[in-house]
């Protein structure tokens, strides 16, 4: 009869350490998703920041050749044709 005692009370010990480590394990995950969170709202904000600089620099590229800057000159023409096309494209929309 004392050898059932212990064996329980052995498996009583090791649930009560399974629970602790399950219930540690658990407040680990939750700081954890708390963190991926942050991170996730970081790297938006960045990609956000990224597409703005990107959209500035295109500007400052049209900006730059319609000064005369002969870096970018090619970009601007093909990026003018390209409104010219779709503001004919509308007109010819129009019409119809």
């Amino acid at each position: 009869m004392g050898e059932i005692a212990e064996i329980i009370d052995t498996l009583e010990n090791k649930i009560q350490k399974l629970v602790g480590k399950i219930n540690h394990l658990e407040q680990k995950n939750q700081v954890l998703q708390e963190e991926m969170k942050i991170s996730a709202a970081s790297f938006e904000d960045q990609n956000g920041t990224i597409e703005r600089l990107k959209k500035d620099f295109e500007t400052l590229k049209m900006t730059n050749s319609l000064l005369g800057s002969e870096e970018y000159k090619r970009d601007t023409k093909l990026k003018i044709n390209s409104l010219i096309r779709e503001i004919d494209y509308c007109i010819a929309q129009l019409a119809d």
